[in-house]
């Protein structure tokens, strides 16, 4: 594929937000600095710091970015399932999932374009050469590894990092999963789009990032999320069972 070709390829990265509002310019002017075929979609959660406010004024002086207001904080995965609808409507060819405050690095958005011309769904992996996480406490690096581990021998996921929220589908990928039955949300999430890729055929490639957590010492998760993420694998593997022996 040529230049010329690449270049009219929309990529959307799709941004949930909520109390950003100390980072989103500057993320902004980053990840659009990366290709001009990059727009940014944000999806706010009515943020009460404003975030959707200064998200609206980014979108008014540049074309390339849109914004989602969402009623409240709705959950992560809803998130981007509303995020890729409208992505898709906007005629995206690549969509991309990405934190709003910089542990995803805008520097390896290249590498995935270029990644995703021989793939259909590509996974930035903090533990594809070892462990390359930074300022999270072990407590939580353990956990993250285990929850990695315990997904790939209960689903047979051939993926280094399962619960990896930075990644970027191709439009016929994120239009081969139903996002109407989405129904989970943060690790789960991510554990349910990969599943979903690999039940149908689909190329998963893994690249290594470096993630860098700003909050060190503290953890966004909930043990209601730990307990979904647990509870979604077998869900998901008896779910592939039972249609395997209603078919026969």
């Amino acid at each position: 594929m040529d230049s010329g070709e690449k270049l009219r390829l929309k990529t959307i990265v799709v941004i949930p937000t909520y109390n950003e509002c100390d980072n989103i310019v500057r993320l902004a002017g980053e990840v659009l600095a990366q290709h001009p075929s990059i727009q940014i979609l944000f999806v706010d959660d009515n943020s009460p710091d404003g975030t959707g406010a200064i998200a609206d004024d980014l979108a008014l002086h540049n074309e390339r970015i849109r914004v989602i207001h969402r009623s409240a904080k709705l959950g992560l995965g809803s998130a981007y399932c509303a995020g890729f609808k409208v992505a898709l409507e906007m005629g995206a060819d690549f969509l991309v999932e990405m934190d709003a405050d910089f542990s995803h690095d805008p520097t390896i958005l290249p590498v995935f374009l270029e990644t995703i011309q021989h793939c259909d769904l590509v996974i930035g992996s903090r533990y594809l050469n070892g462990v390359s996480v930074v300022n999270w406490p072990i407590r939580r690096l353990m956990l993250s590894v285990f929850a990695s581990l315990y997904t790939r021998v209960i689903t047979g996921l051939p993926i280094k990092d399962c619960t990896s929220g930075f990644k970027c589908f191709r439009k016929s990928t994120v239009e081969a999963i139903n996002l109407d039955t989405v129904g989970s949300d943060g690790y789960s999430f991510q554990i349910e789009m990969n599943y979903r890729c690999m039940e149908k055929g689909l190329k998963i490639v893994e690249v290594p990032i470096i993630f860098i957590d700003r909050h060190a010492g503290s953890s966004k998760m909930s043990k209601k999320i730990v307990r979904e993420a647990i509870l979604l694998v077998w869900k998901l593997k008896l779910g592939t069972l039972l249609r395997r022996f209603f078919v026969k």
